[in-house]
This record gives C-alpha cells, sequence and structure tokens, in this order.
C-alpha cells in the first residue's frame, strides 16, 4: 500500500519545494494539497470539525501553483489535489492548468474533486449551493470534452459549453485519475461511477460498511472491469489502521502533515516513516 501525504500549506509553513523533495528522498508516494480560494470573515457556515475554524484555511496556497514547484524538483513524487473547489473555477482555465501540470510532471497528477461546505465561500463566485454538485459534475464533462483526443464540443444545463476546440497538452492517458471526496451516501456514489475513478472518504472511517456499497452502484453503472480506488484521506495513522485499509482492498492512503513550519513536518515525516 503507498502512503502519500497531505499538508495546509500556507505562507507560514514548510515550503512547497522542502517538502516535495523531503518526501521524495524518504519514499512517500505522493503529495495532496487542499483549495480555499478565501474564507469571508462573516459566515453562518459552521466548520464540519466543530470549534473555531484553524489558521491555516484562510492561508492556503493556491494548490496549482505549489504542485507544479513540487513537480519541478522531483522525478517520481505524486502529486494532487485534496480537493479542488470545481465549481469555483472556469473550467476552460482549469482543464488547462491540470493538463499542463499533468503533462510537465509526466502524468504524476490525481485531481481530487470535492462540493465544498463553505457556503459564502462558493456564493463570492456566484455558486448556487443547492445545485453545486450538478454543477460540478457539469463541469468535470466540459473538461474531458477539452482533454478528448479530438475536438469535442459540450453543452450542460447551466449555461456551460464549450465549442469543439483544439486543446493541448492533453494529460496523460486522457485524463488524470480523477478522485471523489465527501460522505458516503447514494448521490456520491452515483457521482463516482458516473465520471470518477474512485473515492476520497476523508479518515476513512466505516468502509467494511460503506466500499460494498459503492462497488454495487460502480457495478450497476457497468463500470467494469476493476473496482473504484477507494484511498482514506488525512488520516492520523497507526499500525492497526493502516493494516485494516491495507486488508479492505485500499493501494494508497493519505496521512495528515500539520500545518507547521520545516522543523515540525520534518519531525512528524520521519515518525510516519516507519510506515512505508
Amino acid at each position: 500500500m503507498r502512503i502519500s501525504t497531505t499538508i495546509f500549506l500556507t505562507d507560514e509553513t514548510i515550503s512547497p519545494v522542502r517538502i516535495a523533495r523531503e518526501l521524495e528522498e524518504r519514499g512517500f508516494a505522493g503529495l495532496y494539497l487542499p483549495e480555499h480560494t478565501h474564507i469571508p470573515v462573516e459566515r453562518t457556515t459552521s466548520y464540519p470539525a466543530g470549534g473555531t475554524l484553524p489558521r491555516e484555511y484562510g492561508r492556503t496556497l493556491d494548490p496549482f501553483v505549489a504542485l507544479g514547484q513540487a513537480a519541478a524538483v522531483t522525478e517520481r513524487l505524486g502529486l494532487g489535489t485534496g480537493i479542488t473547489l470545481v465549481t469555483q473555477h472556469d473550467p476552460i482555465a482549469l482543464a488547462k492548468q491540470i493538463a499542463t501540470l499533468d503533462h510537465l510532471s509526466g502524468g504524476r497528477f490525481t485531481l481530487g474533486v470535492g462540493f465544498g461546505w463553505n457556503s459564502e465561500e462558493a456564493a463570492d463566485h456566484g455558486v448556487e449551493w443547492a445545485t453545486r454538485r450538478e454543477l460540478a459534475r457539469e463541469r468535470m464533462a466540459l473538461m474531458r470534452a477539452l482533454w478528448a483526443e479530438e475536438p469535442t464540443p459540450y453543452e450542460g444545463r447551466f449555461g456551460i459549453s464549450v465549442r469543439a476546440s483544439h486543446a493541448y497538452p492533453k494529460p496523460a492517458g486522457g485524463a488524470p485519475r480523477i478522485l471523489l471526496g465527501g460522505a458516503a451516501g447514494p448521490k456520491l456514489f452515483a457521482q463516482i461511477a458516473e465520471y470518477a475513478d474512485g473515492w476520497m472518504p476523508i479518515g476513512g472511517r466505516g468502509l467494511s460498511e460503506t466500499v460494498p456499497v459503492l462497488r454495487e452502484a460502480w457495478e450497476e453503472a457497468g463500470r467494469g472491469p476493476g473496482s473504484p480506488q477507494v484511498v482514506p484521506y488525512a488520516v492520523l495513522p497507526n499500525p492497526g489502521k493502516l493494516a485494516h485499509y491495507e486488508e479492505s482492498g485500499c493501494e494508497e492512503v493519505v496521512l495528515q502533515l500539520p500545518p507547521a513550519d520545516e522543523t515540525e513536518v520534518l519531525r512528524v515525516l520521519d515518525d510516519y516513516a516507519k510506515y512505508l
């Protein structure tokens, strides 16, 4: 089972270049970065984990710029987002960013997709909260049209469209690996089965009950052969937990690093190295 990591990189933490080099040198499989464009000061949306929203949420680096730096100083390290708020991007520009990063990194990029929890942040991007899942679905479809080998048009229901176009570079393999984040449920599992390669559950609890349901949705959608990838995300590890994930068929797990300075992050990395 591959051991990857995630971290809230900010203007106050270890740098993307430093963490990427240290991860590859130690033999970790990948680096995933989260995304928040901004955090409105006045909001009614509660922090999902409860309590006060941590400081790093309002200071997060742009994940694509940071991963571009990481790609430039590594050769094998997987690069991913955990997650990209697709509805908060122009999908034509986002398709270009993703294809460029995947091309320049030699096909090392994984696109983690999420629907968000902060309604005020989304509203500033013009997103209607109730329809954000369907909006994300259509923007993903538009990006796949631009990644297609032949010029392919797309027109959706939300005023989202693109003409048949020349759009290079292409991601390796026609599209990056796509993982959807979110809580288990029929709506999420239906979308995974429709257009993703797997699921990125935060913490990875309850997989014994939820993974069979996901596999059933996958089979009903005609997605075979093979099974959806399940990549537990932002995990605080212990030997028993990681052994359970591996026994459940997970081929990758993403461990949570603290949003801290270089000394603290490297200390935790050295501790996590025992799981490699």
